[in-house]
């Protein structure tokens, strides 16, 4: 098979045409994402080219510390992505939210890594861009199933606390919230799942096609990372909000810190 064809630079700044129909949709119809439209794809489009450069030198100059650097980046601006958009939470809350996407994707990277492709997790060809999906999809995650656990908590304050007077037990009120949050964070993943393969090609499936790899391993590699991402997901949003719920009240059974950063 082909490798990839290279793009050239007019041929690469030709796809912006398709975003300026989208702008001049957005205004027409007076769309209140119209300036987040386009800030977005600014940032998209200098994040990745700065991202491109990185990992040129990376692969280029591999070596185990840069390697580990970029990820704990990822890591790190992830977990700050989660945190800026829950501000409301308390500290003990956005701990666990912390602790849940930084253990449960960095285990299943070494697992997926180190045991199903068989390399060092210190190789940056495998490690940054497979890191990158698992991090990036628990990030996702993890901001759906919390959006959905605030909401359903603050709409229903008033009879959650009616129900805490009369004697109900604090996790016996949370934990439906908690599951329907669960179920919430998993819906997007588990709906990919099911169209995969006849409905659409999924983004790793597609650039390995493009870049030579036979149809048959590239096949493999995404079923392998689809469960991993669902794994990851599953994980981080699960001990996120089954660590985090558990701040909301103090063992008088009282709520304290109700959704309110202390």
């Amino acid at each position: 098979m082909n490798g990839v064809v290279e793009l050239q630079i007019w041929q690469f700044l030709s796809i912006y045409l398709l975003l300026i129909v989208v702008l001049v949709i957005f205004l027409k119809m007076r769309l209140s994402q119209t300036k987040r439209l386009l800030i977005s794809s600014l940032m998209m489009t200098i994040q990745l080219i700065a991202a491109g450069f990185v990992l040129t030198y990376i692969f280029e100059n591999p070596h185990p510390v840069y390697t580990m650097i970029y990820l704990s980046a990822m890591l790190i601006f992830a977990s700050y992505q989660v945190v800026g958009k829950n501000k409301i939470l308390n500290r003990k809350f956005k701990l666990a939210i912390v602790l849940s996407l930084s253990t449960s994707g960095a285990v299943v990277l070494i697992m997926f890594v180190g045991v199903i492709v068989g390399v060092s997790m210190f190789n940056p060809q495998y490690t940054i861009p497979l890191g990158g999906m698992i991090i990036g999809n628990a990030m996702t995650g993890i901001n759906l199933g919390l959006k959905n656990f605030s909401e359903s908590i603050s709409t229903q304050r008033n009879k959650l606390e009616n129900l805490l007077n009369l004697g109900v037990d604090p996790k016996r009120i949370l934990l439906p919230h908690v599951n329907q949050a669960l179920e919430t964070a998993l819906m997007p993943t588990i709906n990919s799942m099911m169209g995969m393969g006849i409905i659409f090609l999924p983004g790793m499936m597609t650039g390995q096609i493009l870049s030579g790899t036979i149809p048959t391993t590239a096949i493999l590699y995404q079923i392998a990372i689809m469960i991993a991402i669902c794994s990851t997901v599953c994980l981080a949003v699960f001990g996120s909000l089954i660590f985090g719920y558990r701040t909301l009240y103090n063992d008088r059974k009282q709520f304290v810190s109700f959704l309110q950063d202390s």
